[in-house]
Protein backbone atom coordinates (compact mmCIF):
# COMPACT_ATOMS: atom_id res chain seq x y z
CA UNK A 1 0.00 0.00 0.00
CA UNK A 2 2.16 2.05 -1.24
CA UNK A 3 0.95 4.61 -3.56
CA UNK A 4 -2.40 5.57 -5.29
CA UNK A 5 -1.95 3.47 -8.21
CA UNK A 6 -2.83 0.94 -6.40
CA UNK A 7 -6.22 1.49 -5.25
CA UNK A 8 -9.16 2.41 -8.07
CA UNK A 9 -8.94 6.36 -8.42
CA UNK A 10 -12.86 7.77 -9.01
CA UNK A 11 -13.35 10.79 -11.06
CA UNK A 12 -14.77 13.45 -9.22
CA UNK A 13 -18.44 15.04 -11.07
CA UNK A 14 -17.52 16.91 -14.08
CA UNK A 15 -13.94 17.59 -13.75
CA UNK A 16 -10.74 15.09 -14.22
CA UNK A 17 -9.33 15.12 -11.08
CA UNK A 18 -9.05 11.19 -9.88
CA UNK A 19 -9.24 10.60 -6.22
CA UNK A 20 -8.54 7.83 -4.26
CA UNK A 21 -11.42 6.89 -2.23
CA UNK A 22 -10.53 8.38 0.66
CA UNK A 23 -8.69 11.74 1.85
CA UNK A 24 -6.46 13.18 4.60
CA UNK A 25 -9.28 15.58 6.47
CA UNK A 26 -7.39 18.51 8.16
CA UNK A 27 -10.22 19.93 10.44
CA UNK A 28 -8.88 18.55 13.65
CA UNK A 29 -5.02 19.65 12.63
CA UNK A 30 -6.59 23.47 12.77
CA UNK A 31 -5.36 22.98 16.86
CA UNK A 32 -7.36 24.07 19.81
CA UNK A 33 -8.18 28.21 20.24
CA UNK A 34 -11.05 28.78 17.91
CA UNK A 35 -14.76 27.76 18.28
CA UNK A 36 -14.99 24.66 16.47
CA UNK A 37 -11.31 22.81 17.42
CA UNK A 38 -11.15 19.30 18.41
CA UNK A 39 -8.35 20.64 21.07
CA UNK A 40 -4.95 21.17 21.14
CA UNK A 41 -2.34 19.66 18.60
CA UNK A 42 1.13 19.20 17.87
CA UNK A 43 1.86 20.23 14.32
CA UNK A 44 5.05 18.06 13.83
CA UNK A 45 2.10 15.16 15.03
CA UNK A 46 0.11 16.48 12.22
CA UNK A 47 2.99 17.16 9.65
CA UNK A 48 3.59 13.41 10.45
CA UNK A 49 -0.08 12.23 9.75
CA UNK A 50 -0.13 14.05 6.38
CA UNK A 51 3.04 12.59 5.35
CA UNK A 52 1.88 8.72 6.32
CA UNK A 53 -1.42 9.35 4.54
CA UNK A 54 0.74 10.30 1.60
CA UNK A 55 3.10 7.70 1.41
CA UNK A 56 0.15 4.98 2.02
CA UNK A 57 -1.37 6.20 -0.79
CA UNK A 58 -3.88 8.78 0.05
CA UNK A 59 -3.83 11.50 -2.91
CA UNK A 60 -5.97 14.16 -1.85
CA UNK A 61 -5.72 16.43 1.47
CA UNK A 62 -9.33 18.81 2.37
CA UNK A 63 -9.21 21.72 4.42
CA UNK A 64 -10.42 25.00 5.03
CA UNK A 65 -9.62 28.87 5.65
CA UNK A 66 -11.45 28.72 8.58
CA UNK A 67 -9.79 25.85 10.73
CA UNK A 68 -7.54 26.76 13.31
CA UNK A 69 -7.91 30.27 11.79
CA UNK A 70 -5.73 29.54 8.55
CA UNK A 71 -3.71 27.51 10.89
CA UNK A 72 -4.66 23.77 9.26
CA UNK A 73 -3.99 25.59 5.72
CA UNK A 74 -0.16 26.68 6.94
CA UNK A 75 0.12 23.18 8.11
CA UNK A 76 -1.00 21.39 5.28
CA UNK A 77 0.82 23.97 3.23
CA UNK A 78 4.18 22.61 5.62
CA UNK A 79 3.59 19.48 5.22
CA UNK A 80 3.31 19.84 1.22
CA UNK A 81 6.82 21.55 1.47
CA UNK A 82 8.75 19.22 3.01
CA UNK A 83 6.89 15.76 1.77
CA UNK A 84 9.19 14.19 -1.06
CA UNK A 85 6.82 12.20 -3.03
CA UNK A 86 4.17 13.18 -5.57
CA UNK A 87 2.13 16.31 -4.58
CA UNK A 88 -1.48 15.57 -3.49
CA UNK A 89 -4.65 16.92 -4.84
CA UNK A 90 -5.41 20.20 -2.24
CA UNK A 91 -9.07 21.35 -1.58
CA UNK A 92 -10.75 23.70 0.77
CA UNK A 93 -13.24 25.88 1.86
CA UNK A 94 -14.06 29.83 1.75
CA UNK A 95 -17.22 31.67 3.46
CA UNK A 96 -16.20 31.59 7.07
CA UNK A 97 -13.99 34.50 8.01
CA UNK A 98 -12.52 35.76 11.68
CA UNK A 99 -12.07 39.52 13.04
CA UNK A 100 -9.00 40.18 15.15
CA UNK A 101 -10.56 38.97 18.63
CA UNK A 102 -11.20 35.48 16.57
CA UNK A 103 -14.70 36.00 16.51
CA UNK A 104 -15.97 34.33 13.32
CA UNK A 105 -18.48 36.02 10.54
CA UNK A 106 -19.32 34.82 7.39
CA UNK A 107 -19.09 36.30 3.58
CA UNK A 108 -19.65 35.52 0.03
CA UNK A 109 -19.12 38.71 -1.33
CA UNK A 110 -16.66 38.79 -4.16
CA UNK A 111 -14.31 41.13 -2.92
CA UNK A 112 -14.04 38.95 0.39
CA UNK A 113 -13.61 35.68 -1.57
CA UNK A 114 -11.12 37.28 -3.57
CA UNK A 115 -9.19 38.23 -0.27
CA UNK A 116 -9.49 34.63 1.35
CA UNK A 117 -8.64 32.82 -1.65
CA UNK A 118 -5.21 35.16 -1.74
CA UNK A 119 -4.67 33.98 2.11
CA UNK A 120 -5.54 30.16 1.27
CA UNK A 121 -2.96 30.30 -1.43
CA UNK A 122 -0.39 31.99 0.57
CA UNK A 123 -0.86 29.84 3.57
CA UNK A 124 -1.51 26.37 1.22
CA UNK A 125 2.10 27.29 -0.47
CA UNK A 126 0.43 26.60 -4.36
CA UNK A 127 -0.13 28.47 -7.15
CA UNK A 128 -3.43 26.54 -7.35
CA UNK A 129 -6.22 25.17 -5.61
CA UNK A 130 -7.09 21.74 -7.39
CA UNK A 131 -10.57 22.26 -5.94
CA UNK A 132 -11.99 25.69 -3.90
CA UNK A 133 -15.39 25.13 -2.20
CA UNK A 134 -18.15 27.41 -0.51
CA UNK A 135 -18.46 25.99 2.83
CA UNK A 136 -21.93 27.28 4.21
CA UNK A 137 -24.56 28.74 1.80
CA UNK A 138 -24.19 31.48 4.43
CA UNK A 139 -25.27 34.45 4.31
CA UNK A 140 -27.84 33.05 1.68
CA UNK A 141 -28.61 36.69 -0.50
CA UNK A 142 -24.94 36.90 -1.46
CA UNK A 143 -25.16 33.37 -2.93
CA UNK A 144 -25.21 34.42 -6.52
CA UNK A 145 -22.34 37.17 -5.76
CA UNK A 146 -20.41 34.02 -4.44
CA UNK A 147 -20.39 31.43 -7.02
CA UNK A 148 -20.03 33.87 -9.74
CA UNK A 149 -16.64 35.30 -7.73
CA UNK A 150 -15.75 31.60 -7.85
CA UNK A 151 -16.58 30.86 -11.61
CA UNK A 152 -14.36 33.75 -12.36
CA UNK A 153 -11.47 32.60 -10.18
CA UNK A 154 -11.33 29.84 -12.43
CA UNK A 155 -11.32 31.36 -15.27
CA UNK A 156 -8.35 33.37 -13.99
CA UNK A 157 -6.40 29.71 -13.12
CA UNK A 158 -6.38 30.51 -9.83
CA UNK A 159 -8.04 27.31 -8.90
CA UNK A 160 -9.48 24.53 -10.97
CA UNK A 161 -12.50 23.32 -10.20
CA UNK A 162 -15.36 24.70 -7.99
CA UNK A 163 -17.42 22.77 -5.14
CA UNK A 164 -19.93 23.33 -2.68
CA UNK A 165 -20.59 22.39 0.88
CA UNK A 166 -23.48 21.98 3.30
CA UNK A 167 -25.73 22.79 0.17
CA UNK A 168 -29.72 22.05 -0.17
CA UNK A 169 -31.39 20.48 -3.37
CA UNK A 170 -32.39 24.43 -3.60
CA UNK A 171 -29.29 26.01 -3.39
CA UNK A 172 -27.62 24.06 -6.12
CA UNK A 173 -30.09 24.46 -8.60
CA UNK A 174 -29.84 28.29 -7.78
CA UNK A 175 -26.25 28.23 -8.61
CA UNK A 176 -26.47 25.77 -11.55
CA UNK A 177 -27.71 28.34 -13.08
CA UNK A 178 -24.62 30.53 -12.97
CA UNK A 179 -22.14 27.59 -13.40
CA UNK A 180 -21.55 23.76 -13.13
CA UNK A 181 -21.20 22.07 -9.61
CA UNK A 182 -18.07 19.81 -9.75
CA UNK A 183 -18.37 18.19 -6.01
CA UNK A 184 -20.85 18.97 -3.25
CA UNK A 185 -19.81 18.23 -0.07
CA UNK A 186 -21.92 16.59 2.65
CA UNK A 187 -21.79 15.28 5.96
CA UNK A 188 -22.45 11.75 5.59
CA UNK A 189 -22.35 8.48 8.17
CA UNK A 190 -24.80 5.90 9.29
CA UNK A 191 -25.74 8.39 12.49
CA UNK A 192 -26.48 11.49 10.16
CA UNK A 193 -28.63 9.89 6.89
CA UNK A 194 -30.58 12.91 6.15
CA UNK A 195 -28.78 13.40 2.46
CA UNK A 196 -30.01 10.24 1.33
CA UNK A 197 -33.29 11.35 0.64
CA UNK A 198 -33.18 14.56 -1.74
CA UNK A 199 -29.54 15.51 -1.74
CA UNK A 200 -27.51 12.81 -2.91
CA UNK A 201 -30.08 11.19 -5.36
CA UNK A 202 -29.89 15.26 -7.01
CA UNK A 203 -26.18 14.88 -6.80
CA UNK A 204 -26.04 11.52 -8.68
CA UNK A 205 -28.89 12.91 -11.35
CA UNK A 206 -26.49 16.22 -12.05
CA UNK A 207 -22.92 14.53 -12.19
CA UNK A 208 -22.28 16.36 -9.29
CA UNK A 209 -19.57 14.38 -7.47
CA UNK A 210 -19.90 13.98 -3.23
CA UNK A 211 -16.90 14.04 -1.00
CA UNK A 212 -18.73 13.42 2.57
CA UNK A 213 -17.38 14.80 5.93
CA UNK A 214 -17.19 13.02 8.96
CA UNK A 215 -17.88 9.55 8.13
CA UNK A 216 -16.90 8.34 11.68
CA UNK A 217 -18.85 11.22 12.92
CA UNK A 218 -15.84 12.83 14.48
CA UNK A 219 -14.02 9.92 15.80
CA UNK A 220 -17.40 8.86 17.51
CA UNK A 221 -17.10 5.19 15.22
CA UNK A 222 -13.66 4.53 15.28
CA UNK A 223 -13.71 2.27 18.17
CA UNK A 224 -11.30 4.20 20.25
CA UNK A 225 -14.51 6.42 22.22
CA UNK A 226 -15.63 4.89 25.50
CA UNK A 227 -17.58 7.24 27.73
CA UNK A 228 -14.90 7.35 30.10
CA UNK A 229 -12.94 9.49 27.13
CA UNK A 230 -15.56 11.50 26.26
CA UNK A 231 -16.13 12.82 29.46
CA UNK A 232 -12.27 13.43 29.83
CA UNK A 233 -11.99 15.48 26.39
CA UNK A 234 -10.53 19.09 26.77
CA UNK A 235 -12.60 21.90 27.63
CA UNK A 236 -11.75 23.41 24.30
CA UNK A 237 -12.99 19.88 22.66
CA UNK A 238 -16.26 20.93 20.74
CA UNK A 239 -17.00 17.42 20.80
CA UNK A 240 -17.92 17.64 24.72
CA UNK A 241 -21.19 19.06 23.49
CA UNK A 242 -22.27 17.02 20.51
CA UNK A 243 -25.57 15.51 20.36
CA UNK A 244 -23.88 11.68 19.15
CA UNK A 245 -21.80 12.10 22.26
CA UNK A 246 -24.12 12.70 24.83
CA UNK A 247 -27.05 10.60 26.23
CA UNK A 248 -29.23 9.59 25.06
CA UNK A 249 -27.91 8.81 22.17
CA UNK A 250 -24.27 7.98 22.94
CA UNK A 251 -25.08 4.09 24.65
CA UNK A 252 -26.79 3.91 21.41
CA UNK A 253 -23.83 4.81 19.45
CA UNK A 254 -21.60 2.71 21.76
CA UNK A 255 -23.41 -0.77 20.54
CA UNK A 256 -23.16 0.63 17.33
CA UNK A 257 -19.26 0.50 17.76
CA UNK A 258 -19.15 -2.82 19.23
CA UNK A 259 -21.16 -3.92 15.55
CA UNK A 260 -18.73 -2.35 13.47
CA UNK A 261 -15.73 -3.97 15.56
CA UNK A 262 -17.22 -7.31 15.46
CA UNK A 263 -17.54 -7.00 11.75
CA UNK A 264 -14.33 -5.59 11.09
CA UNK A 265 -12.68 -7.80 13.41
CA UNK A 266 -13.63 -10.68 10.55
CA UNK A 267 -11.41 -8.76 7.85
CA UNK A 268 -8.79 -7.28 10.67
CA UNK A 269 -9.68 -3.75 10.19
CA UNK A 270 -10.99 -1.41 12.38
CA UNK A 271 -14.79 -0.14 13.40
CA UNK A 272 -13.94 3.11 11.96
CA UNK A 273 -12.43 1.52 8.57
CA UNK A 274 -16.29 -0.08 8.29
CA UNK A 275 -17.89 3.26 9.08
CA UNK A 276 -16.03 4.67 6.35
CA UNK A 277 -16.94 1.67 3.65
CA UNK A 278 -20.46 1.82 4.67
CA UNK A 279 -20.46 5.51 3.57
CA UNK A 280 -18.59 4.55 0.19
CA UNK A 281 -21.16 1.54 -0.28
CA UNK A 282 -23.73 4.44 -1.19
CA UNK A 283 -23.44 5.14 -5.65
CA UNK A 284 -23.63 8.47 -4.91
CA UNK A 285 -20.30 9.05 -2.68
CA UNK A 286 -17.36 9.47 -4.60
CA UNK A 287 -15.04 9.47 -2.31
CA UNK A 288 -14.82 9.87 1.94
CA UNK A 289 -13.00 12.46 3.99
CA UNK A 290 -11.43 10.90 6.63
CA UNK A 291 -9.04 12.69 9.66
CA UNK A 292 -6.18 11.75 11.60
CA UNK A 293 -4.25 14.08 14.09
CA UNK A 294 -1.17 11.40 14.03
CA UNK A 295 0.86 8.88 11.93
CA UNK A 296 -0.68 5.80 13.99
CA UNK A 297 -4.35 6.94 13.58
CA UNK A 298 -3.56 7.18 9.70
CA UNK A 299 -2.10 3.96 9.43
CA UNK A 300 -5.27 2.15 11.47
CA UNK A 301 -7.84 4.14 8.79
CA UNK A 302 -5.47 3.48 5.65
CA UNK A 303 -7.11 -0.23 4.97
CA UNK A 304 -10.42 2.00 4.09
CA UNK A 305 -8.52 2.45 0.52
CA UNK A 306 -9.06 -0.63 -0.10
CA UNK A 307 -12.04 -2.52 2.23
CA UNK A 308 -15.47 -2.89 1.00
CA UNK A 309 -18.45 -3.94 2.72
CA UNK A 310 -20.54 -7.38 1.67
CA UNK A 311 -24.29 -6.46 0.81
CA UNK A 312 -25.16 -8.75 3.54
CA UNK A 313 -22.76 -6.97 6.16
CA UNK A 314 -24.15 -3.50 4.81
CA UNK A 315 -27.92 -4.50 5.35
CA UNK A 316 -27.06 -6.18 8.87
CA UNK A 317 -25.38 -2.75 10.29
CA UNK A 318 -29.14 -1.03 8.59
CA UNK A 319 -30.62 -3.35 10.28
CA UNK A 320 -29.11 -2.46 13.86
CA UNK A 321 -29.52 1.24 12.76
CA UNK A 322 -33.48 0.28 12.13
CA UNK A 323 -33.95 -1.53 15.26
CA UNK A 324 -32.49 1.05 17.42
CA UNK A 325 -33.46 4.88 16.62
CA UNK A 326 -32.82 7.48 18.77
Amino acid sequence: MNNSASHPLRTLGNSDLQLTPIGFGAWAIGGGNWEFAWGPQDDAESIAAIHRALDLGVNWIDTAAIYGLGHSEAVVGRALKSHSGPKPLVFTKCSMRWHKDRSIYRSLKAGSLAEELEGSLRHLGVETIDLYQIHWPDPEDELDEGWKALARFREQGKIRCIGVSNFSVGQMKRVLKIAPITSLQPPYSMLRRAVEEEILPFAQANGIGVINYSPMVSGLLTGAMTAARIAALPADDWRRRGVEFTEPRLSRNLRLVELLREIGSGHDVSSGVVAVAWTLHNPAITAAIVGGRSGRQVEGLAPALIFRLGEDEYARINAFLTANPV
